[in-house]
């Protein structure tokens, strides 16, 4: 497997080590960087570990990029800090020894932060006394929320940054941190909500899992885009990547149901007759599907398993083997391929309208590619995707550590760097959080 290398800081283990390279002067090319904006959704606001914490926002990647700016001229970078380190307005989730009601042993796993939360009053409006803030990325947020009057009437995280809370569209708040430079990575939510539901539309009170419609995607990215750029302001635009890489949907593999022969046989006896089929060792897990005659089948290569499913429900109830799974905690092949379709066509959107504005992309679809086919390397220090181990990923499965957030900044930090002519230096990964065992 070949590895990404990023050289950040110049290393020498050993003493007669001399580098024949100066390190380029730090300059800012053709961008300013003296009044930064991030505009985007959950993973640029600082989400971590399933939640909204003080760590999270400091080991943000747009953080990260405005320290980076620092060194060419960037100017003070303000985000709407949390008090505490519990979470909000969840407990995060934090890695510890489980033992569910059919364990044998305790095993480790994330559960959520049970202990009374350090954030009174984070739900109070913090703009008169701390705004405008430069980190504008809004928690839960569509692209097409910019666009809608008193968004942040629906969404906490918006009431509490924005001045005008009760009848500003999200797209005009962001004018209101003036601004010489951008980043903008918005589009996550509108796949991620329908991929993290399992594709589950039914009904009234689930529109929001449905996947934002194309050409409501364009409309709404163009406004946000021309609005960022609207006074002068240069920037960088984000891809999405292909979030079924993530651990969310890989941790629990399609055919993790272990069996042994007499537990095998039973079920082959109870689904007698039918297209279902156990061996010895690993089988696929039996889900509802009301597409088959029966009503139930096996998942097959390339379908998905929600990380949250209940593991108590699989190993007490016998969901996935005895019981099939419910629908809603599986993506089936249908629902990949609309992903990847959604994906592919958001994506596409995003490349012509900064072609238009002519602003950077950066294309994290393909970064994240690469990581996860082959890992990358900083410094010595080997990182993956693979759950908790690989460093990467906090333990929601979604969204990144420190320094996960730390490897994105850098590979944002290259292409403006090649658009813009400028030499911002490369953050050092290492520095920055992971994943505390417990």
């Amino acid at each position: 497997m070949k590895k990404l290398y990023i050289l950040g800081l110049a290393v020498c283990g050993m003493a007669a080590c001399k580098p024949n390279i100066e390190p380029k002067a730090p300059e800012r090319g053709d961008a300013d960087f003296s009044a930064y904006l991030a505009a985007g959704s959950s993973h640029t606001a600082g989400i971590m570990d399933g939640s909204y914490y003080l760590d999270g926002q400091m080991n943000s990647y747009p953080a990260m990029l405005g320290e980076a700016f620092n060194a060419v001229g960037g100017g003070n970078f303000k985000q709407p800090l949390v008090p505490g380190n519990h979470g909000w307005p969840i407990g995060k989730l934090i890695l510890d020894y489980v033992q569910g009601p059919c364990d044998s042993t305790p095993r480790l796993a994330p559960r959520p932060f049970t202990g009374a939360l350090d954030t009174t009053g984070t739900a109070s409006n913090i703009y008169s006394s701390e705004g405008p803030f430069g980190n504008m990325g809004i928690p839960g947020s569509k692209v097409t929320d910019y666009l809608i009057p008193g968004y942040a009437m629906a969404n906490p995280f918006a009431a509490r940054m924005f001045k005008k809370a009760p009848t500003a569209r999200a797209v005009d708040e962001l004018l209101l941190p003036e601004h010489t430079f951008f980043t903008l990575w918005l589009g996550m939510n509108d796949v991620l909500d329908y991929a993290t539901m399992g594709g589950d539309t039914a009904g009234p009170s689930k529109f929001r899992n449905k996947l934002t419609e194309q050409s409501n995607f364009r409309t709404a990215y163009d406004s946000v885009l021309n609005t960022l750029t609207r006074n002068g302001a240069k920037g960088v635009v984000m891809t999405i990547p292909d979030v079924l890489d993530m651990p969310f949907f890989n941790v629990i593999p399609a055919n993790g149901l272990e069996l042994n022969a007499k537990d095998a046989n039973a079920l082959n006896l109870a689904y007698n007759s039918t297209q279902v089929h156990f061996d010895v060792g690993m089988n696929y897990f039996v889900i509802e599907d009301p597409k088959q005659p029966t009503g139930f089948r096996q998942l097959v290569a390339g379908e998905k398993v929600r990380m949250d499913v209940p593991i108590d429900s699989i190993k007490c109830k016998g969901w996935g083997s005895k019981v099939p799974m419910p629908a809603r905690y599986v993506i089936t092949s249908d629902e990949v391929l609309a992903i990847n379709n959604a994906i592919e066509g958001y994506n596409s959107s995003i490349i012509k309208l900064a072609a238009s504005y002519k602003v950077a992309a950066s294309d994290v679809r393909f970064f994240m590619r690469g990581v996860t086919d082959n890992g990358i390397q900083f410094n010595a220090a080997d990182y993956s995707v693979k759950f908790v181990s690989g460093g990467i990923y906090s333990l929601d499965g979604i969204h990144f550590t420190g320094r996960g957030n730390a490897l994105l900044a850098n590979s944002v930090i290259g292409t403006i760097n090649e658009y813009y002519g400028s030499s911002l230096p490369p953050i050092d990964v290492n520095r920055f959080s992971q994943v505390r065992l417990p």
